[in-house]
């Protein structure tokens, strides 16, 4: 999707064989050796490079309105295993989303280095930021005009699904600022504030899960407001980020509960990133054999942790009062190491009332080969002898926790001050051309 305004030299090449009263798609052909083919599951175009990888680069124009939807693993997932599969990316036009939400995608998820890719790399946001800077909008102001009007425009393309599922699902995420990630009180001011100027039942509101952001949560939680909690690493800190919806739910003194709803995003492969760095420095047999099983076996473990915090009588006092429970998402969901399975961070972790959210290559991925099984819960004495293997090796779980943590934020923040400066760069090149 925002893959499409990255790819430099490329050429648009209509998708052969479509027809004027279906969806017409296109996709760019980047590199030497592109190869182009029909997705049989989709009916759209992908493009599949040397090392056969695959991403969705699809962009859509709407001819008319296609009457058959195709089935993809994507439905299957939702409806035979209670995963709903979300999409990691957000980019205008908004409408791009259309046929995702045809193959079975239910929500979305963005932060500020989907935006910042997506606004930096495209001629799409130009013309509203223009309005913006001449009419008075400081650059971080116009910033947030630019994400809120894509929020609002998603929101409204997942509001059907939202409807359909009493709130269950088709949910639209967007972040605090990244600047706030030590700020408990202007975490919640600014959570507060997105969520009544995007003004739609079904945005998620992202907070980051640091120590200074748990209590926020917390206090967002007990507002009404419905959050998605980020950049969970560790067993621990999710344990804290239950703690603060069930803390806020109960502090909410609303009767019915059933439209405050939240997701813990527990990070994925950046754990086996770092992890297996110290496996191979510790370089013993033993060591290296554990490479590429750690991010599974703890995320495993927070899905047994999920289970057991959401019963038992203190759970069940809230459930009277329609409270859903806050659902495990599998964030960060592609693969970093090639020399793993593409689907190696989504195929083992498909368990009831859990989300996956994915990325164009993990999307991909998932639908041309994923396996819809049942697997979260499957080898639960296997994940824990991987994570106490870990442990005798001397990997600091909560170290781990904390470093990738402070680097999740960093990145952000990193990704937020950049586009900060490109927007000021353009903001100052207007001015020169309208002189």
């Amino acid at each position: 999707m925002s893959s499409l305004s990255k790819l430099p030299g490329s050429i648009l090449a209509p998708a052969s064989g479509t027809r004027s009263s279906e969806p017409r798609f296109f996709v760019r052909f980047c590199g030497r050796f592109p190869i182009a083919k029909r997705d049989s599951s989709l009916g759209l175009l992908v493009r599949k490079d040397r090392v056969g990888a695959c991403s969705l680069i699809v962009k859509c124009s709407q001819d008319g309105n296609s009457s058959s939807t195709k089935r993809t693993s994507l439905h299957d997932l939702y409806e035979s295993q209670g995963q709903s599969p979300w999409y990691d990316n957000l980019c205008r036009p908004v409408s791009n989303l259309l046929p995702l939400i045809a193959s079975g995608v239910r929500g979305v998820t963005s932060n500020p280095t989907i935006f910042q890719k997506a606004i930096s790399s495209s001629s799409a946001y130009d013309e509203q930021f223009r309005k913006l800077i001449e009419s008075g909008k400081d650059i971080e102001s116009a910033y947030w005009e630019l994400v809120i009007k894509d929020i609002q425009d998603a929101c409204k393309l997942f509001e059907p699904i939202y409807d359909e599922t009493d709130g269950g699902d088709g949910y639209v995420s967007v972040e605090v600022s990244p600047r706030l990630a030590n700020d408990t009180y202007g975490t919640i001011e600014a959570a507060k504030w997105l969520h009544k100027v995007v003004s739609n039942p079904n945005v998620y509101i992202k907070i980051p899960a640091t120590a200074d952001c748990v209590p926020s949560i917390k206090e967002v939680i007990s507002s009404g407001i419905s959050v998605n909690v980020t950049l969970i690493f560790s067993l621990v800190r999710y344990e804290a980020v239950i703690d603060a919806y069930l803390d806020g739910l109960e502090a909410s003194g609303l009767s019915d509960l059933s439209r405050v709803t939240s997701v813990a995003s527990f990070f994925v492969s950046r754990v086996d990133t770092l992890i297996d760095k110290m496996l191979e420095k510790i370089g013993t047999p033993e060591a290296l054999n554990l490479r590429g099983k750690a991010a599974v076996a703890q995320a495993t473990l927070a899905y047994k942790l999920y289970q057991k915090k959401f019963s038992g009588p203190r759970w069940e006092a809230l459930l009277r009062k329609g409270a859903k429970k806050q659902r495990l998402l599998w964030a960060s969901t592609s693969v970093k190491n090639p020399s793993y399975p593409d689907t190696l961070y989504v195929d083992p972790l498909i368990g009831p009332d859990t989300v996956s959210t994915m990325p164009d290559q993990a999307l991909q991925a998932f639908i041309d080969h994923g396996t819809v099984s049942r697997t979260i819960d499957a080898n639960i004495s296997e994940a824990e002898g991987v994570y106490s293997a870990l442990e005798k090796l001397g990997i600091d779980w909560n170290e781990v926790g904390d470093q990738l943590e402070q680097e999740g934020v960093d990145s952000f923040k990193k990704s937020f001050e950049s586009l900060l400066v490109g927007l000021q760069e353009k903001a100052d090149s207007l001015k020169l051309v309208s002189h």
